[in-house]
């Protein structure tokens, strides 16, 4: 499959993580890499390294006519992030060329035994949930005793993973809806769906296709459904694999996982088999629990043995950023779940607490949030807001639960911290600020959640610098912070 490689020019679309991982195994096979990027600073980068660069401007200008454009690249290979419309992937397939993402390649090369035997990919995908599922999944395949390594986008680049010696038998696979787009021969042993709620529709188009990306991961041996959530349940009835089944957050009918009595019980590969507490389960919640029903559907799928199961849950703990306990002050607990960049991962959140004072705000990119605030308005003491898009939470506040004490922690104009260079300190300056307000807003028994329900690039550098930046501010508050009225 990849032999047409061979001495000819390939396009590395994206000078980013997965742009770099392409370049040696495309040299392993034969191939020149060539780099593309609308930065400058990546491409000079590159150049340094002593790769051959092509700004995006001479691809996008050059005439169909002129050998040395588009016209010279046997397969063009893009980082997940880069639309289908970006002009250079738009011409590149007006010209015939093929586009792959980075999984796409990676998928040929591991088919090809480039880099040793072929290995089975456990994919995880969803909305929320996918880190947890993925680092749960490695978790247990470790304790069963596999060779395994948790990649793709949980942030090791599955090129990287299987260019390791000793190289792994299995590949617990996150996978976000951008590189499914870009990797339709991916076949994994077994895939799951999580969920599937409003999330990157400005760059799908809608949510139609947005679902329709994360049902590539069901196309394998075993697909496994979230039941609970309606869209990725729907997934089953067009699921291309082999065999489906579902898991859910209550009694397991047959051919699904879920709990009963507290346990999570298996009755899709085998009659009924116990395979941990609930209590065992970290992160622990509703979410936490249906994270660990998907990693253990994904993992008995290759035959692990139930005490693995349960033995790889026990072991994993939650990562920093998600639902990660901060800092209990006079009575109230601070907790950072940064990695709630959605009104779905948000909701799961809110709900995993009776009374919250609520942190949110950021970039919504296009997802609504009047069904999470009307959901978990009961629960809400207060909200305080930041971010580009506090308005809009604002306004739903209002609407849904006028009730509830809201604060808006401004910065100037948000929407244009981005580009600003003093941005990682003016977030800095806004997050200690609204920690402050809402330790001012909260009482005895009351839970101050960082669920910002959106996208954090608007003011941090990632949602962990997000989350680095509240447990900082949590960590300076004192006893007379809590309770006391902004």
């Amino acid at each position: 499959m990849l032999e047409f490689l061979r001495g000819r020019d390939v396009l590395v679309a994206g000078w980013g993580v997965s742009g770099r991982s392409l370049i040696e195994p495309l040299r392993d096979i034969g191939a020149n890499p060539v780099v593309t990027d609308a930065g400058a600073k990546a491409l000079a980068e590159a150049a340094e390294l002593g790769l051959e660069v092509a700004p995006c401007v001479q691809l996008e200008s050059t005439a169909p006519s002129d050998p040395t454009g588009l016209s010279r690249f046997a397969l063009v290979i893009t980082s997940p992030g880069w639309r289908p419309d970006s002009p250079v992937l738009a011409s590149a397939v007006t010209e015939g060329i093929p586009v792959w993402g980075d999984v796409e390649f990676a998928w040929w090369v591991d088919q090809a035994r480039i880099y040793g035997p072929v290995r089975k990919w456990l994919v995880v995908t969803g909305t929320n949930g996918k880190t947890t599922t993925t680092q749960m999944t490695h978790s247990i395949l470790r304790a069963a005793g596999i060779s395994s390594v948790a990649c793709g986008n949980i942030g090791l680049p599955i090129l990287d993973a299987l260019r390791r010696s000793p190289g792994p038998q299995v590949l617990a696979v996150e996978l976000s809806s951008f590189q499914l787009h870009w990797a339709p021969s991916v076949r994994p042993e077994a895939g799951v769906v999580l969920n599937v709620a409003e999330d990157h529709l400005d760059w799908h188009g809608g949510l139609d296709a947005y679902a329709a990306a994360k049902a590539r991961a069901l196309v394998g041996r075993v697909g496994v459904v979230g039941l609970d959530d309606p869209v990725a349940a729907s997934l089953a009835r067009r699921a291309k694999a082999k065999r489906v089944i579902g898991f859910r957050i209550g009694v397991p009918a047959d051919g699904e996982l879920g709990v009963v009595d507290g346990k999570l019980l298996d009755r899709a590969f085998t009659k009924a088999a116990i395979l941990a507490e609930t209590g065992d389960i970290s992160p622990p919640g509703p979410a936490g629990v249906a994270d660990a029903l998907a990693a253990s559907a994904l993992t008995r799928a290759i035959d692990v043995a139930p005490q693995f199961v349960r033995e790889g849950l026990i072991e994993h703990k939650v990562g920093p950023h998600r639902a990660a306990f901060v800092r209990e002050l006079a009575g109230v607990d601070f907790v950072d779940d940064s990695k709630a960049t959605n009104p779905h991962a948000a909701r799961s959140s809110i709900l995993a607490h009776p009374h919250v004072v609520w942190l949110a705000g950021g970039q919504l990119k296009g997802a609504g949030v009047e069904d999470l605030v009307e959901e978990v308005a009961d629960r809400l003491v207060a909200a305080v807001l930041i971010g580009a898009d506090a308005p809009v939470i604002a306004a739903a506040l209002a609407r849904h639960a006028p009730e509830v004490p809201v604060v808006e922690v401004r910065a100037g104009d948000d929407a244009l911290m981005r580009d600003d260079p003093s941005r990682s300190e003016k977030a800095d300056t806004v997050m200690a600020e609204a920690v402050r307000v809402a330790a001012g807003l909260a009482g005895n028994g009351d839970t101050v959640l960082l669920a910002p329900a959106a996208a954090s690039l608007d003011m941090f550098a990632d949602y962990t610098h997000r989350g680095r930046s509240f447990a900082a501010a949590v960590h300076a508050l004192e006893d007379g912070d809590i309770g006391r009225q902004p």
